[in-house]
């Protein structure tokens, strides 16, 4: 595989390679969404798609080696770092911080806010697999883990999320696609104070204005009519894609003013 090299991340060279992974060859132009890999798992192969997180979650150490050692990953770092550099611009300090961590995944994201110093971190994500490796991979990190759909949240779990009294609201590469689609963002950013933080990344292109995910014109408009103001955003490569070449995201950092112009069912 070949693509721009990225800086050195000791916390990177540290994972174990355990999983033979293959590539696609001649895959240039894939649609994120539709990457896919073979990994060799108990003497068998299969064939997974990145994005099916069920499987890749359910093998320890699976989700590491694919995403950070083979392609590069960097998103939780690169916002975590622009989170910590506007945290002046705003009234808060990394100690105080009451984290929303929406698609959280196995807590790569989280043990970032945790190196930040954040005060408490609470987890959502819409996956069994996701909640139980979290708890085999980075067991009391999370202060708590719901499994929940964000368009449709049970009573048991809003009246937690009332209770959180979250002044930062984080979603790292997990926006778009099928994965958090833009009711769901908005589902957990009403759960967030008044001037509290947002920092999120998503793809380059949600952010353009030929973006068929609904992302870019809730950004822009919530942007334009005041609801977020900016504090910093970032262009930065996320990671590789199957074919060795680089994905770009745009991280946004900013702070509620308000809530977004989007229903929720």
């Amino acid at each position: 595989m070949t693509g721009t090299a990225l800086p050195e991340d000791p916390a990177e060279n540290e994972l174990e390679i355990e999983f033979e992974i293959n590539f696609p060859e001649g895959d240039e132009g894939r649609d994120q969404d539709e990457e896919w890999c073979e990994v060799r798992i108990g003497g068998q192969r299969r064939r997974i798609r990145f994005h099916d997180y069920d499987e890749i979650f359910a093998e320890p150490g699976l989700y590491e080696q694919l995403f950070y050692k083979e392609l590069r990953c960097q998103s939780p770092r690169v916002v975590r770092e622009m989170l910590e550099q506007t945290l002046p611009d705003s009234e808060h300090s990394a100690g105080d911080l009451r984290v929303l961590d929406i698609g959280a995944g196995n807590g790569i994201v989280g043990e970032e806010l945790d190196v930040l110093g954040a005060d408490s971190l609470t987890a959502v994500d819409i996956i069994e697999e996701a909640a139980a490796a979290a708890d085999r991979d980075r067991p009391g990190l999370y202060d708590d883990y719901l499994v929940i759909d964000l368009t449709s949240i049970p009573p048991a779990a809003e009246a937690t999320l009332a209770e959180g009294e979250f002044n930062c609201l984080t979603c790292v590469a997990a926006l778009g696609f099928d994965d958090i689609p833009p009711e769901a963002f908005a589902g957990g950013y009403r759960f967030l104070e008044e001037r509290g933080l947002i920092a999120i990344s998503l793809k380059a292109d949600f952010v353009s204005s030929d973006d068929p995910s609904g992302f870019a014109q809730m950004i822009s408009t919530a942007i334009d009519d005041g609801t977020i103001e900016v504090l910093g955003t970032r262009r930065y490569q996320h990671r590789l894609s199957a074919a060795g070449e680089p994905i770009d995201y745009v991280v946004i950092i900013g702070e509620k003013r308000g809530e977004l112009p989007v229903a929720v069912g």
